[in-house]
């Protein structure tokens, strides 16, 4: 019973380390933090309008279509991890996959950029 219960100290031993460092980067955070922000860090940057304006103004739709074309394209990205880390034990059918899927990536991505969806004027 001693030795099932000593193979999982290596997990209890992360998982303390994990619950203390949290706290203490919690705790730092906490001490370390500026009180009276500048008026120009807490200005609207993410958007590009301010967030407690009138909710029927126009804005501006381009800071959301790049930011959708990130998400999507840094998703499909992340699908090269895994296939990188099995590359050394792959099948042909595996790897000539990934090079379609690669393939449609480098398509879309060529696409967008013709149509200009990633320029900023």
């Amino acid at each position: 019973m001693d030795a099932l219960l000593l193979n999982y100290l290596p997990i209890l031993i992360f998982l303390g380390l994990a619950i203390a460092l949290g706290l203490i980067l919690i705790l730092a955070a906490v001490v370390l933090a500026v009180r009276h922000p500048d008026p120009e860090k807490v200005s609207a940057y993410e958007c590009g309008f301010n967030a407690f304006d009138d909710a029927r103004m126009k804005f501006d739709v381009r800071f959301y279509l790049v930011s959708i074309l990130f998400i999507i394209f840094d998703l499909e990205i992340a699908f090269l991890f895994p296939w990188a880390v099995a590359f050394p034990v792959m099948t042909d059918t595996a790897f000539w996959s990934m090079m379609v899927f690669l393939a449609v990536l480098t398509v879309g991505f060529a696409y967008e950029w013709k149509k200009g969806a990633l320029e900023w004027e």
